[in-house]
């Protein structure tokens, strides 16, 4: 079996030699990771993965040669039973059946409601209007419709649900994908702010020339630092979720991020930015930083770019407990004002259709807490985006 994982691994780009594969069987011998397919895959990738920015391609080989094992978040309240969940019917609704639905009236009104229904539910229900289940209005369960829900299972459909009950595991950017364009690279370039720094080690002819001139022509060497693009860049990305159909453009962005600013810092987020983030998004629930201390590390000289679709429920932005996977004690909104209150120059890409933002009113919010700093990840977007946080 071990051969032909690592075949599979090869298949996707990643060089594991024999070497690498005898401190697998060492290890393994040694007694890791004996009754575990978590435990085995963090073990494999520490013995035959070499360079973090491939941990990405090894994720997708290991998903795909174990058939994608992964398990479910049951955090909240405990386990509901998978018969509840199992989707009976896929049901259109019409425009007059949306129309008589209404929201429960806030978060804390939906969140107690899904208590109730726990407590007094007994088995499976589909196509409803109360009970958790499928193919209903009820505002909880998946593939039905509803104003405000909660999303139990499934997959989204709508994007109105306000809390999702799963543990969900997003993958990191990948900065070795090759562009599909150079435009990308050449509006990033434009931002750069070139500066001579560090230890002087590239030839100055002009001045050699000079001081040999005054030195009444003794050869006199000088010496400059080598010029670098100043610019400190802090790049904020949304994954998971809606951001999962734009990956392709945004891991363009990243790469080209990455091959144009030496002072680049990076990091995750979900949906909307609240009081941590995180470099790794495999372990984005045991490793993060808090937004506070990255406030406070990165000094105000650096230009922020957030990259996210801001297309979300208005509560994740604008109330306390709004975030659709934790409670988070102080609102989005409270977050982002103090990102933009540090970082003057400030920017968000919106890898959605300027023509489609006014569907989402969370939309139309981050612009006003943006200060109208949105732009489309286009490349006129771009170019716009890039003026702005030059402070034209």
């Amino acid at each position: 079996m071990l051969i032909r994982f690592l075949l599979t691994l090869r298949a996707a780009g990643l060089k594991p030699g024999l070497n690498e594969l005898l401190m697998l069987l060492e290890a393994l011998g040694a007694g890791f990771a004996r009754l575990s397919i978590d435990e085995f895959h963090a073990l494999a990738r520490a013995c035959l993965v070499k360079d973090e920015t491939l941990f990405d391609r090894y994720d997708r080989a290991f998903s795909s040669f174990f058939d994608g094992m992964s398990e479910l978040g049951t955090e909240l309240y405990g386990a509901i039973p998978e018969e509840w969940l199992r989707r009976e019917v896929q049901r259109l609704f019409s425009d007059e059946e949306k129309a008589r639905l209404s929201a429960l009236g806030g978060l804390d009104a939906l969140l107690a409601a899904l208590r109730e229904r726990l407590a007094e539910q007994q088995g499976p229900h589909h196509g409803g209007s109360r009970w958790i289940g499928t193919g209903g209005t009820s505002p909880f369960g998946h593939s039905g419709y509803h104003p405000e829900g909660v999303r139990i299972g499934g997959g989204s459909r709508q994007r109105r649900a306000v809390k999702v009950w799963e543990r969900r595991e997003y993958a990191n950017l990948d900065d070795t994908r090759e562009l599909g364009t150079r435009d990308i690279k050449l509006a990033l370039r434009a931002l750069r702010r070139l500066a001579r720094t560090g230890a002087a080690d590239e030839l100055d002819l002009d001045g050699t020339v000079d001081a040999t001139a005054r030195n009444a022509g003794w050869l006199d060497l000088k010496l400059r630092p080598e010029r670098h693009n100043a610019v400190k860049v802090l790049l904020l990305l949304d994954v998971g979720g809606s951001m999962d159909e734009h990956v392709r453009v945004c891991e363009e962005l990243f790469s080209a991020a990455r091959a144009e600013f030496k002072h680049l810092q990076h990091y995750y987020f979900h949906n909307f930015v609240y009081e941590r983030l995180w470099r790794d998004n495999a372990r984005r629930w045991d490793v993060h930083e808090s937004t506070h201390a990255l406030l406070h590390t990165y000094p105000a000289d650096y230009k922020l770019v957030i990259v996210g679709d801001a297309s979300m429920g208005p509560y994740e932005i604008l109330q306390p407990g709004g975030s659709i996977e934790h409670w988070n004690d102080e609102s989005g909104s409270t977050w982002l004002r103090r990102l933009t209150d540090t970082y003057a120059r400030a920017a968000w890409l919106n890898p959605v259709p300027e023509s489609r933002w006014h569907y989402a009113p969370s939309i139309a919010v981050t612009r006003e807490l943006m200060g109208e700093r949105m732009f489309p990840l286009t490349l006129a977007g771009l170019n716009r985006a890039v003026d702005t946080l030059r402070g034209r």
